[in-house]
């Protein structure tokens, strides 16, 4: 596999995964399973549910999760991780890992936010 800057794929794996919100959402999902979007509303306070909205969409649109609509009134839909979102999971973990160890590290280190 070529690794090189010039044929990096980071970028792209970031352009689905950045953002304050979509690790947390996919986070949820993976742990909790399958969500209501109110559920997942309710576990994230600081999220408008105008971005949760855009969030779920741009993941949706990847095949990261799945949306289903259940024909009922009032209407009912539900978030789940699909197949391939699952991969996610070894990537969520690591950057979990490295994110408090570098929080140990600052704070041993006296180093603040930048």
């Amino acid at each position: 596999m070529d690794k090189s800057p010039e044929h990096c794929q980071v970028e792209d794996a970031l352009g689905i995964l950045v953002g304050k919100w979509k690790p947390i959402i996919l986070l949820h999902l993976l742990q909790e399973g399958t969500k209501r979007f109110s559920e997942l509303k309710r576990s994230m306070p600081g999220i408008t549910q105008k971005m949760l909205t855009k969030q779920l969409r741009e993941l949706e649109a990847e095949d990261i999760i799945q949306r289903v609509v259940y024909p009922q009134v009032p209407p009912k839909v539900e978030y789940s991780i699909t197949e391939y979102g699952r991969s996610l999971e070894p990537i969520l973990e690591a950057m979990h890992e490295w994110g408090t160890k570098h929080t140990l590290h600052k704070l041993q280190n006296g180093i603040k936010r930048a």
